[in-house]
């Protein structure tokens, strides 16, 4: 299930930090599926990671430049 900027902002940064390594986690072990020549069970999985991260990873750069000002 995707999460939804909303649902992120909601999170504490440890909350942000521990969905992000799981989330990393999760990546490295479908990369290694598809490595290996396996078939994902969901080909759009990987896809879905990196957005999911990405997501986090720039609500959590938006709260640092907010701290700035």
């Amino acid at each position: 299930m995707a999460l939804k900027p909303s649902e992120v902002r909601k999170m504490t940064q440890e909350q942000k930090a521990n969905k992000l390594r799981e989330l990393r986690n999760e990546l490295m072990h479908e990369r290694g599926v598809a490595a290996m020549g396996g078939a994902p069970a969901n080909p759009g999985k990987i896809r879905s990671l990196r957005g999911e991260i990405a997501r986090i990873l720039t609500i959590m750069r938006e709260e640092e430049k907010k701290e700035e000002r």
